[in-house]
């Protein structure tokens, strides 16, 4: 401790400023609790600043370019279409600004305190802030950890100018002639569509039998026929071995089928996974178990083994979403008042901003077989629903996962238009416990998207109108 560093006593600390720390931060201060965040980077974490909110504006921006070449099946042409891609970064990063500066008066209306700096702990209730000038001491009561997580970095493709992580994917100054995607998981998949729409021919090489792993076959199909119709070569079983950087661009090898080959691009954008933000910020000194892959341990309240330390987010067990950091910080920051919240993450959708979107809510049908659940599958086409016709959009379906002996939805999954925002229906039907009944009963306007989940659900029912059963 620096001369003159008297400890500052806090009431509950947050350790980061991403989706979950602020929100925790926020709930926590709405609970009555004399609140302080620290961050070492920008208000909003990875998601708002280098993740999700750049990459969609990244995505709509590729979306509009592909739309605007016209479509000959409705009649439209377009002679020629540019990209000003000066242009559509500072668009994108204009997004996000709004967005940070926006959480930073959420904060500040909500009388947190905010403080710049890294944490290291001290003991179970102390730690120390430092900047580039100065150490403080805090003691606190309580302390919500979301530090997050960072790319995984392979050993034989070090991060460099043409090694990228999602980061540098986003914040290329020109659109690449040739991309190579190592990993087809949900970002390896996203980023390297955005790029593809926008005329870059992508190579996407993934190590298992098929991208997108944790959906069902039957989804990623579809989005694996949109990628090959936008010149997208996907390569699967095989393994990245090593990139040779050369003045304009890279060489990646990669072994499939005991064989090695070699493919020139001007980038590779390596997107293998996420590694927790849980070493270099003294948790031991606290005492703080961890499992074998560095996650914090945790019990229904976001508690770890030390009483007064929560845990959320990406640093714990589970997909790193940032609605589930989000739903997590409230959780964690009731908990502290005092309140009886518990986690439940049956009710937490997956989303994939691929073409078509994929969304997937509660049980896979898999899932509920493996659960021994008696269960009922019901699909319902885009390509029988009126408004996904005049969208010229219509590949994808609808299905809802119900229990047999009473017909209450516990799951569902959508390939399709607007699959994102569609979910949330399903999510709060399982939510309240709804029943395919209830969604049936439930008068969706006409033509929506939105009626495809009623179409399904009278598909459970077995009286469907739309099609013949």
């Amino acid at each position: 401790m620096v001369v003159g560093d008297f400890p500052i006593e806090l009431d509950t600390l947050v350790v980061g400023a991403g989706p979950g720390g602020y929100v925790a931060a926020i709930r926590a201060a709405q609970t009555g609790q004399k609140v302080t965040i620290v961050d070492k980077g920008a208000l909003g974490g990875v998601c708002l600043n280098v993740g999700c909110i750049p990459s969609k504006a990244l995505i709509q921006a590729g979306h509009r370019y592909e739309h605007a070449q016209g479509a000959e099946e409705l009649g439209i042409t377009s002679e020629k279409v540019s990209v000003d891609f000066a242009k559509v970064q500072e668009w994108k990063g204009s997004v996000v600004n709004k967005l940070t500066s926006g959480v930073e008066g959420l904060l500040k209306g909500n009388k947190v305190d905010i403080v710049k700096g890294e944490v290291y702990f001290v003991d179970k209730n102390t730690v120390r802030v430092m900047d580039e000038k100065n150490s403080q001491t805090y003691t606190f009561k309580n302390v919500i950890l979301a530090t997050g997580s960072r790319p995984i970095e392979l050993p034989t493709f070090k991060f460099s100018d043409r090694v990228l992580d999602s980061t540098g994917a986003l914040n290329l100054k020109e659109i690449p002639e040739r991309m190579v995607v190592i990993g087809g998981g949900y970002v390896g998949t996203e980023l390297g569509t955005a790029y593809a729409n926008f005329g870059t021919k992508v190579t996407i090489l993934e190590g298992t039998k098929d991208i997108l792993g944790g959906f069902e076959k039957q989804m990623t199909s579809i989005v694996k026929k949109r990628l090959k119709k936008k010149g997208v070569e996907i390569v699967t079983e095989a393994m990245a071995q090593g990139v040779e950087e050369t003045k304009d661009g890279v060489k990646v090898s990669y072994e499939v089928k005991g064989k090695t080959e070699t493919i020139d691009a001007d980038y590779v954008l390596v997107t293998v996974g996420r590694r927790p933000n849980t070493n270099d910020i003294g948790l031991e000194q606290a005492g703080v178990e961890l499992d074998e892959r560095g996650l914090v341990k945790i019990d229904k309240q976001c508690r770890t083994n030390i009483d007064n330390i929560y845990a959320i987010g990406d640093i714990v067990v589970g997909p790193p979403l940032a609605h589930k950091a989000s739903y997590e910080g409230k959780i964690a920051a009731e908990a502290i008042a005092g309140e009886k919240s518990e986690i439940d993450y049956n009710g937490i959708p997956a989303v994939v901003f691929s073409d078509p979107e994929l969304a997937s809510v509660g049980y896979t049908e898999q899932e509920a077989k493996d659960a021994g659940i008696d269960i009922k599958a019901s699909k319902f086409p885009f390509a029988a629903n009126g408004r996904a016709l005049s969208l010229n959009d219509s590949d994808g379906f609808v299905k809802l996962i119900t229990r047999k002996e009473d017909g209450l939805v516990i799951g569902a999954q959508i390939a399709g238009p607007n699959a994102s925002d569609m979910v949330a229906e399903l999510g709060l039907a399982i939510e309240a416990g709804m029943t395919a009944e209830d969604l049936a009963l439930t008068i969706h306007a006409h033509p929506t998207l939105g009626e495809i989940t009623m179409e399904a659900a009278e598909v459970a029912m077995g009286s469907p109108i739309h099609i013949v059963k």
